[in-house]
């Protein structure tokens, strides 16, 4: 199982906007990709492709999620995933 961290950059933290666009882009994978907030635990985690499930994280900015998927590519995913969850959608 693949994993990486990533910390909320969007200035309103995981809702509206940044959730739709990275939970779009979850879904576009041919991966089950989780997330959850750092510590806690992995079977907490929840489907990254939920826009409903990012936004009950109730994750702000600066906070650290960890994102976790298996299979062919995984690492790949999950890099392109970090760098939405790290990109401030909200300045753009």
């Amino acid at each position: 199982m693949s994993e990486r961290t990533a910390t909320i950059a969007s200035r309103v933290g995981l809702h509206a906007r940044p959730a739709a666009i990275f939970a779009e882009a979850a879904g576009e994978l041919d991966l089950e990709v989780t997330i959850a907030r750092q510590g806690e635990p992995a079977e907490d985690a929840m489907d990254a492709a939920s826009i409903l499930s990012l936004m009950s994280l109730g994750a702000a900015q600066g906070d650290v999620v960890v994102l976790r998927a298996e299979g062919t590519g995984a690492d790949e995913a999950l890099d392109k995933l970090v760098k939405i969850l790290e990109t401030d959608h909200d300045a753009e």
